[in-house]
């Protein structure tokens, strides 16, 4: 049973596809909204939700090239809200399009160049089912879009050194270009154990929003590391349905609270260790699953949790890589946007 449990938990580690549906869902909505009602408490959406991109889930690429003079790939708006401005190149994914074409699309379609992607730098989600992979990778080819070729799309694209020079479409790129600059950096002097491994998302389809939680505490007694397992069905790490009505700490609170009751000890999110989704066939696959790594910061003892759940002990070698995967951006970041 631990050679089963450590080979799912390095997949994980790994950033790769699990082999478990969406029926593993321990907490889906029709559960949140019946437990919102059993306190009295009116659920703010419906059970049956169905992600459907553009539809019912807004997914953005955006990426970040940076090239060997560290100037920074971006486009020039065309858009009449924004025209003029600049920006990286971005947009929405469309229905049936996985995330690796719709970078690589959009940044095709807005700068003239082609390129192949390195990872994921960070991932950002807000209510009302709004998720924005931010991408970072290396041009292959194409020409730089000059104003002669101007379309909807965008005006021109440059590479831009100091983007204080230009006017944004918005500031919340900078802190993006930041990142994208200092992946480059690490990357270039190959001191990867100061950033994750290249992590990409993997295509798999679901037709749920869901959260999957590597939860782990480290026992006093015998300083081992344990991971929580849910029993339903078969064995699988915790797994809920996102609620789009609500930002994903408000989903990740309440699947805590369910699994432990609501005094749960104080948790940390470390970041992302996996995304997957696929997006075909179109309309009926528009879901996704990220996978979160929690970590408490009480010991074991102090942590119980309820019902159908129970923990289970890893290897000396596998807590290592687990407790190396908590240090600062050795997972990808995410961002919930309130």
């Amino acid at each position: 049973m631990m050679a089963l449990l450590e080979a799912t938990v390095m997949k994980l580690l790994r950033g790769e596809a699990l082999d478990e549906n969406d029926e593993l869902c321990d907490f889906t909505l029709a559960d949140q909204n019946e437990a919102c009602v059993a306190k009295g408490v009116t659920p703010i959406g419906p059970s049956d939700y169905i992600p459907v991109t553009k539809s019912t889930v807004t997914y953005i690429v955006l990426v970040v090239l940076v090239n060997s003079e560290d100037e920074v790939l971006m486009m020039q708006e065309a858009k009449s809200s924004c025209a003029g401005q600049w920006y990286l190149p971005a947009g929405r994914v469309e229905p049936g399009e996985n995330l690796h074409d719709a970078v690589k699309r959009e940044c095709l379609e807005e700068t003239g160049m082609e390129m192949e992607l390195d990872t994921l730098l960070t991932v950002e989600a807000a209510s009302k089912a709004w998720f924005r992979f931010i991408f970072t990778g290396n041009v292959t080819g194409g020409c730089l879009k000059t104003p002669a070729q101007a379309d909807s799309e965008s005006l021109q694209a440059k590479w831009i050194k100091n983007i204080s020079e230009v006017t944004l479409r918005s500031n919340d790129i900078i802190p993006l270009i930041e990142c994208g600059r200092a992946f480059h950096k690490v990357a270039k002097h190959k001191v990867r154990n100061d950033w994750h491994h290249n992590l990409l998302p993997v295509i798999k389809p679901h037709k749920k929003l869901l959260l999957r939680l590597l939860i782990c505490a480290r026992q006093k007694t015998s300083a081992k590391l344990y991971v929580l397992m849910s029993e339903k069905t078969q064995a699988h790490f915790p797994m809920c349905e996102i609620n789009h009505n609500r930002n994903l700490h408000s989903t990740l609170r309440k699947f805590m609270t369910e699994i432990f009751g609501a005094d749960v000890a104080l948790h940390k999110p470390h970041g992302v260790l996996s995304i997957e989704h696929c997006g075909q066939p179109e309309g009926s696959n528009d879901g996704l699953c990220l996978s979160l790594l929690v970590t408490f910061q009480k010991t074991l003892e102090e942590v119980f949790p309820i019902g159908k759940y129970s923990w289970m002990a890893v290897s000396t070698e596998c807590s290592k890589l687990i407790a190396v995967r908590t240090i600062r951006n050795m997972t990808v970041p995410l961002k919930v946007i309130c």
